[in-house]
């Protein structure tokens, strides 16, 4: 588990650092440690509070960065994401988390409903029942999936390769 706290961060600046380098030119905050942990990682669970319907914006800074840095080595790597929030927001939040692991190629683990919780303090999420079970699914599909990735390793499946990508502007 990584906690960015309440310190600053910096949003990225498309310096294109990150793609020489393998890590962002940022170095005085968590982004860095956090992608090296993630491509560590068998999978990826991320979680953000719902501040005005969508995720706060110091998650979405700290996302932008990370992602650019360890997208292209994410592929394949499931990925499952979670919101908190006292009322509304959650599924829009729930959608921008999640179209980090798709940009990527990420399996998306999914649950019994959007993968939300709602209450305004530990004691409020609680007694979130439906919430409690959503995440309780969510970890067991979470397990199960890569249980079936290590089994299909095991007899010898091959993962399939991502084609060279193609990026297309709107307007020529």
């Amino acid at each position: 588990i990584l906690w960015i706290g309440k310190e600053s961060l910096h949003g990225c600046i498309d310096c294109g650092y990150c793609f020489k380098h393998g890590v962002c030119v940022f170095n005085d905050d968590k982004v860095n440690e956090a992608a090296r942990k993630a491509l560590a990682a068998d999978a990826l669970i991320l979680g953000a509070p719902v501040h005005y319907a969508s995720i706060a914006g110091a998650s979405s800074a700290f996302l932008d960065r990370l992602f650019r840095v360890v997208s292209k080595r994410m592929y394949l790597k499931p990925g499952a994401s979670v919101v908190s929030c006292r009322r509304g927001g959650a599924s829009a939040s729930f959608d921008q988390l999640n179209k980090y692991f798709t940009i990527s190629g990420m399996p998306v683990v999914s649950s019994t409903y959007w993968n939300s919780i709602h209450g305004n303090s530990v004691e409020e999420t609680e007694q979130d029942l439906e919430g409690l079970q959503v995440m309780r699914n969510l970890g067991s599909n979470l397990a199960w999936l890569l249980q079936s990735i290590a089994a299909g390793r095991q007899a010898g499946l091959a993962a399939p390769e991502a084609e060279r990508r193609f990026v297309t502007n709107y307007i020529r």
